[in-house]
């Protein structure tokens, strides 16, 4: 009778950790479909997980319940990641199942290190001092939640602050410590209100409910109060009239390699440049424009060291035709320098002299890993075998910001971007802080159209504008192109898998600072510091 009461208890225990996973799995991901009303979900969600975690009898168990939500959020949130690298790689979809779920523990670190973070400050406050110190386990869980989100490896940087990019006055909060600082008060808003549901379900201590429910309401109020601030300081400087006018070319043209094997790489290479002419003429057929943009990789072969005749016939008349409009032209294409081969934007425009034609390039530092790029150490003939789709460009020098001149005769600064740069803060606020006016990110988003990706996309570039405070210009081959403005409003885009040419009227915002800016992504390493020395202080004061 004993053995079958304890196991009856495990299969609640089981149950209810169970039930409580998929529960605030079920909300991430209505959250994360980066719209209201599900934004709302975001200051409650983790409530159920928690619940559960503090239920853990040891740190095996909360270890595990940290691990499930890691492997279920990956399933639910990402699992169109897998569809994505089995038509890059075309390896088996279950192939690449098992390596989502594999990767879980890993890419979301943050769940089974919050989870163990909080048995441990449970245990070492225990029960005698929890009066005094039911503050430090929920603390502590954030902390470590946005500290190891900033140490541990995320192919995309994803936090639960990005949710936010959909509340105007809430992500402007984000000029201040990122979006982890958004992440950080959503995690104490849920503690508040997981403690003032605690105290709500025992009659002699409703009253105790007013505490927590008062600090989470006036973290949100706070929040609030100081987006609504900001917001209108940075509109105050903004002016909409008399700025940079961009003509952005999203052609949606994609699989270039299916389309090489299909037809042979120059028609390829022909028609693609073939249409871009033509989509950018009839942007400047509609009205002055100062610069023309194309996406990331849109001429798929070296410029300025062309490896043929027929690729040398190209980069004349890529030049030819920036000559002749009079209108200087951004677009990504390689870099060759010796053997190395760089992903990299080339601007071509008019010298300061305007007779002749000035060529700068920007070489892409933060390249995806494997696809793209290999590191050193694992980059051996085996690898290349069991992977022959892994690339081979090499990193860039690193942030850089690029002077150039626009058709009417002035000088423009810009922090050039290629795809996956955009979602690193720091890296980022590096190239502002070398003087750059403007965001200029050139994208292929085309292996994940059709998927949340280029949505999610679109929310880091918003957020890099909100924290350097500039407006930004992003343009893909496929979408998402947009203007986005420094508050991270999206002025002006075209939708994924769309054909279509924008003109963007790029406002005039007065050079503003934040904290942000001048410190990049500094609230990971300070969260895990501050963790570490208040688990060492309640220890302490226990013995």
């Amino acid at each position: 009778m004993t053995d079958s009461r304890a196991e009856a208890g495990r299969a609640r225990r089981l149950a209810v950790a169970l039930l409580g996973v998929l529960a605030t799995t079920a909300m991430l991901a209505l959250f994360s479909r980066l719209r209201m009303p599900w934004t709302l979900l975001g200051w409650v969600a983790l409530v159920p997980w928690l619940v559960v975690v503090d239920r853990a009898r040891s740190p095996r168990e909360a270890l595990g319940l940290g691990l499930a939500l890691a492997a279920v959020f990956s399933s639910a949130v990402f699992g169109w990641f897998p569809g994505a690298v089995q038509a890059y790689s075309q390896a088996p979809l279950w192939v690449c199942w098992v390596a989502l779920l594999l990767m879980s523990p890993v890419v979301q670190l943050q769940f089974p290190a919050a989870a163990l973070a909080r048995y441990l400050a449970r245990r070492a406050v225990g029960t005698g001092a929890g009066s005094r110190l039911a503050w430090l386990p929920p603390l502590v869980t954030a902390l470590v939640y946005v500290g190891v989100e900033w140490f541990a490896p995320k192919l995309f940087a994803d936090t639960l602050g990005l949710g936010l990019v959909t509340l105007e006055w809430q992500r402007q909060g984000a000029d201040v410590a990122g979006a982890p600082g958004l992440t950080l008060l959503l995690l104490l808003v849920n503690e508040c209100v997981l403690a003032a549901l605690r105290s709500l379900r025992v009659p002699s201590e409703r009253r105790r409910a007013v505490g927590p429910a008062a600090v989470g309401t006036a973290l949100v109020l706070a929040l609030t109060g100081y987006g609504a601030f900001r917001h209108s300081r940075v509109m105050e400087a903004t002016r909409r009239e008399g700025g940079l006018v961009v003509g952005a070319v999203q052609a949606n043209i994609t699989q270039y390699e299916k389309l090489k094997a299909e037809r042979g790489t120059y028609d390829v290479v022909r028609m693609i440049l073939d249409t871009h002419y033509e989509m950018s003429d009839g942007l400047l057929r509609g009205g002055p424009v100062d610069l023309l943009v194309w996406p990331e990789t849109v001429y798929p072969t070296t410029f300025g060291s062309p490896r043929s005749e027929a690729g040398a016939e190209l980069d004349a008349e890529i030049a030819g035709y920036v000559a002749q409009r009079g209108v200087p032209l951004v677009f990504g294409a390689y870099d060759l320098e010796g053997e190395r081969e760089f992903n990299a934007a080339m601007f071509l425009g008019p010298s300061a002299r305007g007779d002749r034609l000035e060529r700068t390039a920007y070489r892409k530092t933060m390249l995806f890993p494997l696809t793209e790029w290999v590191p050193d150490a694992i980059d051996t003939p085996t690898l290349r075998e069991w992977l022959p789709w892994t690339g081979r460009w090499k990193r860039g020098p690193g942030p850089k910001a690029v002077s150039f001149r626009l058709r009417d005769g002035r000088s423009l600064t810009v922090a050039p971007l290629i795809c996956y740069e955009s979602i690193f803060p720091s890296f980022v606020a590096e190239g502002v802080r070398q003087g750059a006016e403007l965001l200029l990110t050139l994208s292929n988003d085309s292996w994940f159209s059709g998927t949340p990706a280029p949505r999610l996309h679109l929310a880091h570039a918003a957020f890099r504008s909100i924290e350097t405070r500039r407006s930004q210009v992003r343009v893909t081959n496929s979408g998402v192109s947009a203007l986005i403005d420094a508050t991270g409003a999206v002025v002006a885009e075209v939708d994924d898998n769309q054909r279509s040419g924008l003109v963007m009227r790029v406002p005039v915002t007065a050079p503003m600072t934040s904290l942000a800016l001048a410190w990049g992504d500094w609230l990971g390493p300070v969260a895990l510091l501050l963790a570490t020395g208040l688990m060492v202080s309640a220890v302490l004061t226990r013995r």
